[in-house]
């Protein structure tokens, strides 16, 4: 059986090894240390809340959501930044868990709506977001501007 619960700083180093293997699923070089240190940063200024996954009390995936607003529809939302299953876990439920759990914490504090960006490539989280009833923008495009470190 699968649980899902929201982090807190006691699991940060539950955490943290699931970060650092998310980043590397982006092409980032493993960094458990600075994976730590984010989630140290972020935990410590609450500035992101972070459910996990566990099986067996292994901690087996996780979900990272940042709160933002929409000026369109004058509403608070959640920016669903990261979900992560290790791969020897997949298929057993854990990232629609997670969805669903990030969905019922935004909807308790009145969110609008949550909204995420994947890989173009990742088709099977893309599948499972549209198993969940996300509908992907057609709309508008994501632009970025990477800005030097001074």
């Amino acid at each position: 059986m699968i649980a899902i619960h929201q982090a807190t700083i006691s699991d940060l180093d539950r955490i943290a090894p699931l970060f650092d293997g998310y980043r590397q699923f982006y092409g980032q070089r493993s960094d458990v240390a600075g994976a730590r240190a984010f989630l140290l940063e972020r935990f410590g200024h609450s500035e992101s809340v972070i459910f996990v996954a566990s099986r067996d009390g292994a901690a087996i995936g996780f979900t990272q959501l940042y709160p933002s607003f929409s000026s369109i529809s004058l509403a608070r939302i959640y920016v669903l930044s990261d979900l992560y299953v290790v791969s020897a876990a997949r298929k057993l439920g854990a990232g629609r868990l997670l969805l669903e759990a990030a969905a019922k914490f935004a909807r308790s504090l009145g969110a609008h709506q949550l909204t995420l960006e994947t890989a173009v490539t990742n088709r099977t989280a893309q599948a499972l977001y549209e198993a969940c009833g996300w509908v992907k923008d057609t709309e508008f495009y994501v632009y970025q501007l990477t800005l030097p470190t001074p």
